[in-house]
């Protein structure tokens, strides 16, 4: 992730100057500076730990079945509550919920829909390891909002970014047009511009998967990893690293700051699941980033941008990152 010294250019300044240049239409800066707002107080909270009582299980199910962290309830209020005031989400979505939210009295022109996965990484909080906030924004269709009206390929985002809570907390963002990075100031409680027009090199030494899960993988992901551990000996001439972060966050902004590919493929160990990552709520914002930096991002066969969405919480397998590696193991399902 190339930076370079860019002053003090809030996140604020910046969506100010491209309002008035004419190049971002003033709600959807509306709407993103309210989802980077929720996430400063998201950091916030992460930021205390054990000092509170926020850590551990709330003893509750998602609508995937999943068992909440105190953290993920949390984290969906204080979303729902900084985005509902906003005058131009017309609803909002999230992973912690069944169906969709309405917001009351819209009345703007400009009108947005919103999808968040409040808490990536839940599994990660308890261990003080990198955890972070994914979001999406669709245009909203004419009329009042429904579940269906979310369902538009990724192709028509018009913003989408996450936040990573680490040892700094970062905010990376794209509307359509290339990928900046705004690392959190702490001290005036603002996002700060660090890094502008990220950019993937096209190829990589790096790759990042579940190994744990190896023996339910399909062929051509079974090949892939086998010639990556091969290194320097076997077909690809080369040695990998192999990381994992259990968080696609932590996984995913790794990829973005030095290259890599990020799979999360299909495998046989739950056959009624195509995936496990949601497509509206983690890979279509984070394949919309990959895309805007060079990258490529596919379930294996179909670019994930082009994926037509059948429900709020589908799921499907993600091969994302620099495009050599994405092509090659595209190359390999087609060979299967």
């Amino acid at each position: 992730m190339p930076s370079a010294h860019t002053g003090l250019q809030t996140l604020s300044a910046c969506l100010s100057r491209e309002t008035l240049a004419g190049s971002l239409r003033p709600g959807l800066a509306t709407v993103v500076a309210a989802l980077a707002a929720s996430t400063q107080r998201i950091a916030a909270v992460v930021g205390k730990g054990g000092l509170v009582d926020i850590l551990g299980s709330a003893g509750l199910e998602n609508v995937q079945g999943e068992v909440q962290k105190k953290l993920d309830i949390v984290s969906n209020e204080m979303m729902i509550e900084g985005l509902s005031a906003t005058g131009h989400l017309a609803a909002l979505a999230s992973e912690e919920l069944d169906h969709h939210l309405p917001v009351a009295g819209v009345q703007a022109a400009e009108r947005y829909l919103a999808l968040f996965d409040p808490l990536d990484g839940s599994s990660n909080i308890d261990i003080n390891a990198p955890i972070g906030t994914i979001f999406s924004v669709l245009p909203a269709p004419d009329g009042a909002p429904s579940d269906a009206a979310f369902l538009q390929p990724g192709r028509c985002q018009v913003a989408a970014g996450y936040a990573l809570y680490g040892p700094a907390t970062q905010l990376v963002l794209t509307f359509g047009q290339g990928v900046d990075v705004y690392t959190l100031n702490r001290d005036h409680g603002e996002y700060v511009l660090t890094s502008r027009g990220v950019t993937l090199p096209r190829a990589t030494s790096e790759y990042a998967i579940n190994a744990s899960n190896q023996r339910f993988w399909e062929p051509p992901v079974q090949r892939y990893v086998a010639e990556c551990q091969a290194g320097a000996e076997g077909p690809r001439g080369r040695d990998f690293n192999m990381r994992w972060n259990g968080s696609m966050v932590g996984d995913v902004h790794r990829v973005l700051s030095r290259g890599g590919v990020f799979l999360y493929p299909r495998d046989n160990k739950l056959p009624r699941k195509a995936g496990r990552l949601r497509l509206m709520y983690e890979a279509n914002p984070m394949a919309l980033l990959i895309r805007e930096a060079g990258g490529l991002a596919t379930d294996g066969a179909l670019p994930l941008l082009d994926i037509e969405p059948t429900g709020l919480h589908q799921r499907v397998p993600v091969v994302l990152g620099s495009a050599e590696e994405v092509e090659r193991i595209v190359r390999y399902h087609a060979d299967a």
